[in-house]
C-alpha cells in the first residue's frame, strides 16, 4: 500500500508545481494595467490597494518593463521603488 501512496503523492507534488508554473505563464505583460499606480509613481501619492494589486499581478513583467527603453524610467525612478515597497512588491534585479 506505502508504494501507492508515494506514487499518488509524487504525481500530486508534479501536477501542483505544472500548475503553479501555467499560472506563472498566464499572466500577460501590459504596462497599462499599472495605471491605477499613475498618481503614486508619478506625484508621490500613497498607493491604492488597486494599484498594489496591479503591481502584484504584473510583476512576473518587471524585467520586461525595464529593458524597454519607453518603461524603464518609471520602473526605476524613486517614487516607483516607494510604491513597490508601500504594497509589499519587490522589484527584481533583472
Amino acid at each position: 500500500m506505502r508504494p501507492y501512496l508515494f506514487i499518488f503523492l509524487t504525481f500530486l507534488s508534479t501536477l501542483l508545481l505544472l500548475s503553479a508554473a501555467s499560472v506563472v505563464a498566464a499572466v500577460t505583460c501590459n504596462p497599462m494595467a499599472l495605471s491605477p499606480c499613475a498618481d503614486a509613481i508619478l506625484k508621490g501619492a500613497p498607493p491604492t490597494a488597486g494599484c498594489c494589486g496591479k503591481l502584484r499581478q504584473q510583476r512576473p513583467c518587471f524585467c520586461q518593463y525595464q529593458k524597454n527603453p519607453s518603461l524603464q524610467g518609471y520602473i526605476n525612478s524613486p517614487n516607483s521603488k516607494k510604491v513597490a515597497s508601500a504594497c509589499g512588491v519587490p522589484i527584481p534585479s533583472c
